[in-house]
């Protein structure tokens, strides 16, 4: 079966400059509600990458995430935000995208299109054969991220990809893919609509996963959150009198702000 870039099929809707407002968010609503149920559907391969990168670091190895565009800012909003909620040092997980900080909030023209530069940027931050590497292009053929995982592979090291396309090129370098077809996007070939919706979801179900195995989570608690404002510090003094019975909200507050966390200010006390 040829490959198919869904992604850049025609919408289903035509004339969107003559939609009332109300008809474009109907409209765009409707082909979202789509979105978790392709997800649902990969959840087989999620599974097998979450155990594989889970297994690598629990023996000490880092998650890189690399893309480009939508796909490379997704990941490095992912990454960005494991150590504030779980904890972990900062660069156990890391978002790396294509033309650099800069690109995160200003598009860098043709970065995307070296196949070369994916794999020096991951070197520049030591990756190394303990590691895992996803790489996430919703057309699953971004130059930048293929050369990245391929170069991966070649030095042992885990991939993983996550894409809009099945059997897109990105899949053949990747030890365990991840394929989510959303269908034709609302605006002809705007993957930062459905199928970046998508590789959010999956990227939440991927490092949330990887974190509770690490054992980040205590039943369903943020126990290692960095307290770095005021909402944080009272729910971490709520989740501390929740554990430690009888303490009073000053009480367990004082042991929060002394130790640094909730499974600290619980084990101490």
């Amino acid at each position: 079966m040829p490959f198919e870039k869904i992604t850049e099929s025609p919408s289903h809707y035509h004339d969107l400059e003559k939609m009332s407002i109300h008809d474009l968010l109907v409209s765009m609503n409707r082909e979202d509600q789509g979105v978790p149920l392709a997800v649902e559907r990969a959840i087989p391969q999620i599974e097998r990458l979450v155990e594989a990168v889970s297994d690598r670091m629990l023996a000490g190895g880092r998650l890189f995430y690399i893309g480009a565009g939508t796909s490379g800012r997704l990941g490095v909003v992912d990454a960005s935000e494991c150590p504030p909620t779980f904890g972990v040092p900062y660069g156990l997980v890391t978002g790396i995208i294509a033309g650099g900080s800069k690109a995160i909030t200003t598009a860098v023209e043709f970065a995307e299109d070296s196949a070369a530069q994916g794999w020096k940027d991951l070197q520049a931050e030591g990756v190394s054969a303990s590691d895992s590497v996803i790489g996430i292009a919703a057309s699953g053929t971004t130059p930048y991220v293929i050369g990245a995982l391929d170069a991966c592979r070649k030095a042992g090291i885990l991939t993983g990809c996550i894409t809009n396309n099945p059997g897109a090129p990105v899949t053949e370098v990747a030890d365990f893919p991840i394929e989510v077809p959303v269908g034709p996007e609302f605006v002809t070939g705007s993957t930062r609509l459905k199928s970046g919706t998508a590789a959010k979801l999956v990227l939440n179900m991927i490092s949330t996963s990887v974190m509770i195995r690490l054992g980040r989570v205590k039943d369903n608690r943020m126990v290692d959150m960095k307290l770095s404002n005021d909402k944080l510090v009272d729910r971490g003094t709520k989740m501390v009198m929740e554990q430690v019975p009888g303490l009073t909200y000053e009480q367990a507050r004082d042991l929060l702000l002394r130790y640094g966390s909730v499974r600290k200010a619980v084990e101490k006390h």
